[in-house]
C-alpha cells in the first residue's frame, strides 16, 4: 500500500515536471518555428508549424549582423577571460588556504563580500577608471574587467575545494625537492581539474551571455560580441520578425551547443566538489 502511494506521488511529480518543461519550451517553439517562416506567414499564424524549412532568413541574418565576426569576438573574450580567471584565482585561493594568518581570512571574506555588490552601483566608477587606464573599447580591457568581476566566485569555489586536498601530498613533494611553485603546478593544480571545469563552464555561460558590461566597454562595431550584435540587429529589424527571430536563434545556438556538450562535466564537477 505504501509503495503504491509513493508510485502515485512519483507519477504526479513526473507529470508536473513534464508540464512545467513544456511550459518553458513554448517560447523556444515560437522563436525557432517562426524563424523559418516568411514575414507574411508569421502574420497569418504564429502558432502553426512552418510549411517549408527555408533557411533564407538565416543566410540574410548572418550577413547583416556580421555573425562570424561576432562569434570570433565572443570566443576570444570567453577563452581569454577563462584563462586568466583560472590562472590567477587558483593561485590566489591556494595561497589563502595554505597561509594560516588572520590577514588571509580577512582577504578571503573581502572577496566573498564583493559578490553581494550589485553591478549597477559601480558602472559609473568603472567607466571612469577604465577610461583612465585605457581599458575602454578593447578586448583586453574587457578581459581585465571580467577577471575582476569573476574572481570572487572563482576564489570562493577554489578555496573550498583546496581545503579538501591533503597537505601531506605537498609535504611529500617538498621533501622530493619541489619548489613551492612546482608543488602547486605539479601536485595541486592537476587535482583541481573537477572544480576548474565547473568554474570554466559557469564563467563561460556568464561571459558569453553578458550584455551590460560589453555595451559599456565596446563601442566599435567590429568589436561587438554576439549579445551586442543580436541586440543591434534586433533593434534595426524589429519590424521584420522573420529576420529578427533568425538572428535570435543564431545568438542562442552556440551557447546551447556548448551547454549540451559540457553538461556531463558540470555534473562531475559539482559531484566531485560536494564529495571534497
Amino acid at each position: 500500500m505504501e509503495n503504491e502511494r509513493y508510485t502515485g506521488l512519483t507519477f504526479l511529480l513526473e507529470l508536473f515536471g513534464v508540464i512545467l518543461a513544456i511550459f518553458f519550451l513554448v517560447p523556444f517553439y515560437y522563436v525557432l518555428g517562426n524563424s523559418f517562416k516568411s514575414f507574411a506567414d508569421i502574420l497569418q499564424n504564429t502558432s502553426a508549424l512552418p510549411k517549408t524549412f527555408d533557411f533564407t532568413n538565416y543566410s540574410q541574418a548572418v550577413v547583416i549582423m556580421d555573425f562570424w565576426r561576432a562569434l570570433l569576438n565572443s570566443l576570444i573574450i570567453s577563452v581569454a577571460s577563462n584563462a586568466v580567471i583560472v590562472l590567477f584565482c587558483s593561485m590566489a585561493a591556494y595561497k589563502l588556504v595554505r597561509t594560516k594568518h588572520k590577514i588571509s581570512t580577512i582577504i578571503f571574506f573581502i572577496f566573498v563580500a564583493t559578490m553581494v555588490i550589485p553591478f549597477q552601483s559601480i558602472m559609473i566608477p568603472l567607466v571612469k577608471v577604465g577610461s583612465t587606464l585605457h581599458l575602454m573599447n578593447s578586448h583586453y580591457g574587457l578581459v581585465v574587467m571580467y577577471l575582476a568581476f569573476g574572481s570572487a566566485l572563482s576564489i570562493f569555489l577554489y578555496h573550498g575545494f583546496i581545503k579538501g586536498i591533503p597537505i601531506e601530498l605537498e609535504e611529500a613533494a617538498i621533501i622530493d625537492g619541489c619548489s613551492p611553485f612546482m608543488v602547486f603546478w605539479k601536485v595541486v593544480f592537476p587535482l583541481l581539474k573537477p572544480i576548474t571545469v565547473t568554474i570554466v563552464i559557469l564563467n563561460t555561460l556568464w561571459i558569453w551571455n553578458d550584455f551590460l558590461l560589453p555595451s559599456l566597454v565596446l563601442r566599435d562595431e567590429e568589436l561587438r560580441t554576439i549579445p551586442l550584435a543580436t541586440f543591434y540587429f534586433f533593434g534595426a529589424y524589429t519590424k521584420q520578425w522573420n529576420l529578427a527571430l533568425a538572428g535570435l536563434v543564431l545568438g542562442i545556438l552556440p551557447l546551447l551547443i556548448f551547454f549540451f556538450a559540457a553538461q556531463k562535466q558540470i555534473i562531475r564537477g559539482i559531484t566531485s566538489g560536494s564529495i571534497k
